[in-house]
């Protein structure tokens, strides 16, 4: 339930009876994750433990107290401290006691074959590409067939049908993970640091010993530096935090926050009560999943749930929700137009094999990628979504959309929205 410092933010936006409201959904859902563990015998790391918002410098020392405040306010237990098990020294840290971590891929191993069991149909590799309305919408898929339903959950990161304007009141951050094995035992806990670049660091078992998770470096998708850069700015945190004996995984991801901070999980609009959608998750996931199941299933059942109001996308708080969205739509203005003046200094003989980067051709902008034998992946730069210029993602080797977060394979395939078309291929002789 500790989602950072929020609580006092939340509050000056939401007001106390909100706040306090987002606290019991995520203590709910973290209860219910915990329930399915014991019920259904889950082997997945389940470990309790306390969770520190920490900081190393005195100016953001009194947004810890502002955040120590707000859970006075709204009935949360928490304690501010000036030590912690951390192997150097912070200024303050707040602790929220008792929170949970577990490993996400063993858990939901065991619930699929439980689905599977009570009868329920999975299919992978299958994409819906939009939804034909009505009292039994319609699910069109990529590959022309279609799937009738009574409700359509959208939980895919984006929305992958959107009729709420979603693409202009969220927006997309990537964010980078390293795992290392350290010699000296990690005493527990879950950390995030408060100031910026945020750095969180837990722990999870492996092999007999622990492997310590470092996280952060985040930034717009399709706006941070060099892939490898972020990696090299976390390796050389842990380097400088613990003794390293060797870094044994290192992973991205990505995520849509909405412009007032709280996930959108409820009715796609106001209008279409059987098609529900949940995203905007900010990085709090593994609670707020869970927080979407319960709520979905009230919702489908007709059955009142407290947090309905809190979570509806509909809503539009007015701060900071006004800003935000000046804020947002003028960034992406600004990369649209960057981009279309920016000239490629690279042509394709300049290509390494397994490297790609924006390129001019006979004139045109080009996405060009030489895969490990050679082979040249021509697309159009320009993202099918609202004509933005793609950005080469060197660490996933995708091309990725400043402005609405959307990404594309070397082939121009849509690998997330918003989305919905590919880039265009090109051969050398359409040029």
């Amino acid at each position: 339930m500790q989602h950072g410092l929020f609580y006092d933010e939340l509050i000056s936006h939401f007001g106390e009876e909100k706040a306090k409201l987002y606290y019991q959904a995520n203590k709910e859902a973290m209860e219910f994750a915990k329930s399915l563990i014991e019920k259904h015998h889950i082997e997945c790391d389940l470990k309790i433990e306390d969770a520190y918002v920490f900081t190393e410098n005195d100016e953001t020392a009194s947004q810890l107290e502002k955040e120590m405040n707000a859970y006075e306010k709204l009935g949360i237990p928490g304690k501010l401290v000036e030590e912690t098990t951390l192997p150097f020294k912070v200024k303050q840290a707040l602790i929220m006691p008792e929170q949970a971590q577990f490993h996400p891929l063993k858990y939901l191993r065991v619930l699929v074959e439980e689905l599977k069991q009570a009868g329920c149909l999975i299919y992978e590799q299958t994409v819906a590409s939009k939804v034909e309305m009505g009292e039994a919408p319609k699910v069109l898929l990529k590959d022309g067939h279609t799937v009738t339903c009574k409700y359509v959950l959208s939980c895919s990161h984006f929305p992958f049908h959107d009729e709420g304007f979603y693409f202009a009141r969220m927006y997309a951050e990537r964010s980078y993970v390293v795992g290392a094995l350290v010699e000296d035992d990690f005493p527990g806990g879950m950390y995030i640091n408060a100031e910026k670049p945020t750095r969180s660091i837990r722990y999870t078992p492996y092999q007999n010993e622990k492997l310590i998770i470092i996280s952060g470096d985040h930034h717009k998708t399709g706006q941070g530096e060099s892939t490898d850069k972020h990696y090299q700015n976390l390796q050389t945190y842990a380097e400088n935090t613990f003794k390293v004996k060797e870094f044994v995984y290192r992973w991205s991801a990505q995520d849509y926050s909405t412009l007032d901070k709280v996930p959108f999980i409820g009715y796609l609009t106001d209008s279409n009560r059987n098609i529900l959608v949940a995203t905007g998750f900010r990085k709090w996931g593994m609670t707020h999943s869970h927080v979407a199941a319960l709520l979905f299933r009230d919702l489908i059942l007709d059955k009142e749930n407290p947090y309905e109001t809190l979570y509806v996308p509909s809503r539009f708080v007015t701060d900071p929700s006004v800003k935000r969205v000046i804020q947002t739509n003028v960034d992406v203005a600004k990369h649209l137009v960057k981009g279309k003046l920016k000239k490629p200094t690279k042509k394709v003989d300049d290509l390494k094999n397994e490297e790609g980067a924006i390129v001019q051709v006979d004139g045109k902008r080009c996405g060009a990628y030489k895969d490990k034998n050679g082979k040249l992946f021509l697309v159009d730069s320009t993202c099918t979504h609202m004509g933005c210029e793609v950005k080469w993602n060197s660490g996933e080797k995708t091309w990725d959309c400043p402005c609405h977060g959307s990404r594309f394979a070397i082939n121009g395939d849509v690998v997330e929205g918003p989305a919905e078309r590919p880039l265009k291929q090109v051969q050398e002789g359409d040029l």
